[in-house]
C-alpha cells in the first residue's frame, strides 16, 4: 500500500479508513522500516552522541572540499557547523523539509545501502550547497544562522528531492570510498 499512489494529502490522510489487512501491511512495514532506520544510526542516541558528531564533523570536511567559498564565509562569520548541522543529523532534515519531502528522501534512504547511516551525511552535504548562494549573500552570525534554520524548502516537491539525491549520490561517487579526501 503506498499512499504516493493515491492523490491525497498523506498529512489528512485517516488510516482508519483503511481495511483491516492494510493496516496491518502498514503495521508490518512501518516497523520493518523503523528497524532498518535504527540499525544504522544508533550512535547518534546513545550518551555524547558521537554518531552525530562524526557526522558533523564529515560534513564540515566534505564542504570545504566541494564549497571553499561557503566554508570560508561560515568560518569567517564564526559559525559552527555544529549550530546548525546537529538538527539534521539528530532529525534527518524532518523539520527542513515538508512531509511529503521527507517521506520521498527517507525512501531514498531505505533502498540506499547503509542510507540513513552513510549517504545522509552526502544528501546534508548537498543539501547546503544547494543554498549556497543564499548564504554567501548574508553578510553577519544573525542572517546566516537564521537561515539556515529557516531556509526555503516549504514548496519543495519530489522533482526537488529527486535533484537533491542525484546531488548527493556524485557526491557520494567521489567521496565515499576515498576517506583520505576528507582529511585536511
Amino acid at each position: 500500500f503506498s499512499l504516493f499512489e493515491l492523490d491525497i494529502e498523506i498529512e489528512n490522510f485517516d488510516i482508519s479508513s483503511l481495511p483491516e489487512r492494510n493496516r496491518k501491511i502498514v503495521e508490518a512495514d512501518s516497523y520493518w522500516a523503523t528497524s532498518h532506520l535504527l540499525e544504522g544510526i544508533q550512535d547518534n542516541y546513545t550518551f555524547a552522541q558521537p554518531g552525530i558528531q562524526y557526522k558533523v564533523r564529515t560534513l564540515e570536511e566534505l564542504v570545504k572540499r566541494i564549497d571553499e567559498p561557503l566554508y570560508r564565509h561560515l568560518k569567517d562569520q564564526h559559525i559552527e557547523f555544529l549550530q546548525f548541522a546537529f538538527r539534521w543529523m539528530n532529525n534527518l532534515l524532518m523539520r527542513e523539509l515538508p512531509v511529503r519531502c521527507t517521506i520521498r528522501l527517507w525512501d531514498t534512504y531505505l533502498s540506499e545501502q547503509n542510507g540513513f547511516s552513510q549517504f545522509h551525511l552526502y544528501i546534508c552535504a548537498a543539501f547546503l550547497v544547494r543554498f549556497s548562494k543564499d548564504l554567501l549573500r548574508e553578510k553577519d552570525f544573525q542572517g546566516i544562522l537564521l537561515l539556515l534554520q529557516n531556509l526555503p524548502t516549504h514548496s519543495w516537491t519530489s522533482n526537488d528531492i529527486s535533484i537533491l539525491t542525484a546531488e548527493a549520490y556524485q557526491l557520494k561517487v567521489m567521496f565515499a570510498n576515498a576517506p583520505k579526501h576528507l582529511t585536511s
